[in-house]
């Protein structure tokens, strides 16, 4: 039979091997957590180096961004062959006010235009330099829309395909003066506006541009660098009531009034 010193000693055993165990699962607890928090920071240190390799390096934060062009701050980029030669313009810098005269002379009549410094600098000296080195003299308009909401004739590629341009690209000035369409389509290039023709790419103008004869819904992504005096709005009034052949679709395509810039000369 037990005694009490022999039910004592028993407790006391049982109690001794109950707080060995609570303290063996308290070291394994403790084990887990530290295994647990190396992880942790192997996992962030990985997923920061990933993300510093794939992003070049560099934090994607605001301050960090690349600023926006301010007007007047052109870049001519040296692209695909020219159809046509042409110099590429040096400067980095144009004056954004003032304006500039150019008459187009076309087959069909004269067609004068003012540039305008303080909407397309750049664009603006673009014109010009091609001006200049008789880029434009004996070019055909190769494309006349209408008939919907765009009513423009599109000029400037020596090749009359609609893919030519002197070889290099000019920055984009986005107008900011255009009116919003109400139907929320765009904006609307009015009547008499020159505009820089360009590909959905951004920075992708180079030689061509179009004339509007009447009001144009757009989206604000092509340079306004001028505007279209009274008498070449006449002469695009001729033109363009002859209508196009449609090959581009229903009211786009060549002018069926077949229409070439025999000269390009400032004035």
């Amino acid at each position: 039979m037990a005694t009490n010193q022999m039910r004592r000693e028993a407790a006391k055993r049982k109690l001794e091997r109950r707080q060995e165990r609570r303290a063996q699962q308290a070291k394994r607890r403790q084990r887990v957590a530290v295994v647990t928090s190396v992880a942790v920071v192997v996992v962030v240190v990985v997923g920061i180096v990933l993300f510093t390799t794939l992003s070049g390096g560099e934090e994607t934060t605001p301050e960090a961004a690349a600023p926006t062009a301010t007007l007047g701050d052109c870049a001519f980029v040296p692209g695909d062959a020219a159809a046509k030669p042409a110099p590429v313009p040096t400067i980095t810098s144009a004056p954004t006010s003032g304006t500039a005269a150019v008459t187009l002379q076309t087959d069909q009549g004269a067609v004068p235009l003012t540039l305008d410094r303080a909407q397309g600098p750049c664009a603006v000296e673009n014109f010009l330099s091609l001006t200049t080195a008789g880029y434009y003299d004996g070019t055909p308009c190769h494309r006349l829309t209408g008939g919907g909401s765009l009513s423009v004739l599109q000029c400037g590629d020596p090749t009359g395909t609609g893919s030519g341009g002197p070889g290099y690209t000019v920055n984009d000035e986005p107008p900011t003066g255009l009116s919003p369409d109400p139907s929320g389509g765009g904006v609307t290039y009015p009547r008499g506006t020159v505009a820089m023709a360009k590909t959905a790419a951004p920075d992708s103008a180079g030689s061509q541009f179009f004339l509007v004869y009447a009001d144009s819904v757009l989206p604000p992504e092509y340079t306004v660098f001028g505007s279209i005096g009274d008498e070449g709005l006449a002469t695009l009034d001729a033109i363009a009531a002859g209508g196009n052949d449609g090959s581009n679709g229903p009211g786009d395509g060549a002018p069926l009034i077949p229409t070439t810039i025999e000269t390009a000369a400032a004035s």
